[in-house]
């Protein structure tokens, strides 16, 4: 029996993997991939089942428990933003190697135009370099479907498949055709070659032509796959390739059909005979993905096919989002604007509108407590004029726009403690580092104990507002311990020393920042508020 609802994607795959038996969702935060797990932990079903739903420290750790519950030959998935599979790229690449007994699928949302990311990398790059298969919706039904066929496909040939979602597809809503009733989980049964899963060079030197051969098979299967298609069309002048959610910019131009033969991918590796077949068939071939330019890649040569467009040829843009006008200029300027095509093309053209809304800068909110922290260190700060501020990833990253201007960096997840240590070492006094909670316990606490071991003179500002406030008030994991946490790596107690942050302090903060400037050594700050946000929502 089948219903209908009304999802976003990534609803849509959170539900979709509930419904074909999930035992286990795993996560750190992260936009646009939050709503995934967030759904699974409202779902009832997902109640009723007590299946774990619990956010991890960060994207390694989840990836690992997820995998940890695949060896149980349960079905597990986890989800991250595109970056946070920098983070669990360690064991996401070795995961390759161990295979999977439950099905697992690794969901990465990349977000083309970097609305709140530092990049617009391609998840489908690390499924490539780690010989892992990757599903890729064209909208929110492939995205359910996907869960039940990527576990399908995960314990089919025993490895973890990665499902890429973007911004666009993640974030908007369509009806979605969903099962009643959600299968039954997995029961508990280990791997039948145990000596995959313990990668002593041995057995990975064993265990790599093996995935290399699972890998043709799979490369083999994506020709015939639900997801791949060819459909021919009247005019070989031209070939069309679309890879998942810009299938539908390319439809929107042709809701007639298209003129030109397509092939649709949205399973990976690439299906080698649909494309083959099209570049033998048409004259030429323009290839329309979301993201970097993967695809086109992988099909041009060492020497550049005269016959074949896209991003690396200039037609489609590089940077940003996809949208139905830039494939319809990138069309326009391969066939011609007095082709038959491209007159038509022309003449649907929207009109641009001149742009009447203002454009609003992100800020912190009234009443944050991070805007204090900033207010009383730029005050103490401003008689070291050889001072460096490193900042982290989190909302308080918007302490580096006005008015405050307070950081000089930020490039990673806890990479404010490591880059001041590196910065003392080169003799930059004061080096301060702040950091937020859940950041902290992250991606910090491994950064905080390389200064603690040297003595490095950094002061390290954790500014706690007791939740993962960037992603909407998901808890974090440090949460009541972040004192504990800094003594038991060996800071000294001495100087770990802690201010609620609050106007009225501002005096006393100020004060506080100066005096561990000058300790010559390791010293942290937790200065204490909680999310105004997260206060309003506990209030009511």
């Amino acid at each position: 029996m089948k219903t209908k609802q009304l999802l976003l994607g990534d609803e849509a795959l959170a539900l979709g993997a509930i419904n074909a038996g999930l035992s286990g969702a795993y996560a750190y935060p992260g936009t646009p991939s939050t709503e995934i797990l967030e759904y699974v932990q409202a779902n009832p079903v997902a109640k009723e089942r007590k299946i774990h739903s619990h956010w991890s420290s960060n994207e390694k750790t989840a990836y690992e428990e997820a995998l940890g519950l695949s060896y149980c030959g349960k079905r597990s998935i986890v989800s991250m933003k595109h970056v946070g599979l920098n983070v669990a790229a360690d064991p996401f690449v070795n995961s390759a190697m161990t295979g999977a007994n439950g099905g697992m699928i690794v969901i990465a949302a990349d977000d083309p135009s970097m609305h709140s990311s530092q990049n617009e990398q391609d998840s489908r790059y690390y499924a490539d370099f780690a010989l892992i298969p990757a599903l890729e919706p064209t909208n929110q039904q492939e995205a359910y479907d996907m869960a039940r066929y990527g576990f399908e496909l995960s314990e089919r040939h025993g490895v973890p498949v990665l499902a890429r979602l973007v911004t666009r597809l993640s974030h908007s809503r369509a009806v979605v055709e969903t099962d009643k009733e959600a299968q039954a989980e997995n029961e508990v049964h280990f791997p039948e070659n145990g000596r995959n899963w313990v990668l002593m060079p041995g057995n990975s030197r064993r265990r790599y032509p093996e995935l290399i051969k699972t890998y043709e098979t799979l490369a083999e299967e994506s020709n015939t796959s639900p997801f791949n298609y060819y459909k021919d069309g009247p005019d070989h002048k031209l070939g069309i390739i679309v890879s998942g959610i810009a299938a539908n910019y390319y439809n929107e131009l042709f809701p007639e059909g298209s003129p030109f033969p397509v092939v649709k991918i949205s399973q990976y590796p690439i299906p080698a005979k649909l494309v083959a077949r099209l570049m033998d068939e048409c004259e030429a071939v323009m290839v329309i993905e979301e993201g970097q330019p993967y695809i086109e890649s992988r099909l041009r040569g060492i020497a550049d096919n005269a016959n074949l467009y896209g991003k690396l040829t200039g037609q489609l843009p590089r940077t940003g989002e996809l949208t139905p006008d830039a494939v319809r200029d990138a069309l326009i300027k391969v066939l011609g604007a007095e082709s038959e095509v491209g007159k038509q093309l022309a003449k649907e053209a929207p009109i641009p509108t001149p742009q009447i809304v203002m454009p609003r800068p992100p800020a912190l909110c009234q009443g944050c407590g991070h805007r204090d922290v900033y207010s009383a260190l730029n005050d103490a700060l401003k008689e070291q004029p050889g001072a460096r501020v490193f900042g982290d990833i989190g909302c308080y990253t918007l302490g580096y726009l006005s008015p405050f201007n307070a950081i000089d960096t930020c490039v990673d997840m806890g990479a404010s403690i490591t880059m001041a240590k590196g910065a003392a070492d080169a003799g930059v006094h004061p080096a301060v580092a702040i950091i937020g909670d859940s950041t902290f316990t992250h991606s910090g606490m491994t950064g905080l104990l390389d200064a603690i071991n040297e003595n490095s003179p950094i002061t390290v500002i954790i500014s706690d507002n007791l939740t993962t406030g960037m992603t909407g008030g998901q808890d974090s994991q440090g949460t009541g311990k972040l004192e504990d946490i800094c003594i038991g790596l060996g800071a000294d107690p001495k100087h770990v020393r802690t201010i609620d942050s609050l106007p009225k302090l501002h005096d006393e903060m100020m004060a506080l920042f100066r005096e561990e400037f000058d300790y010559p050594g390791c010293s942290v700050v937790i200065s204490r508020r909680e999310c105004i946000q997260t206060a309003r929502r506990h209030k009511k």
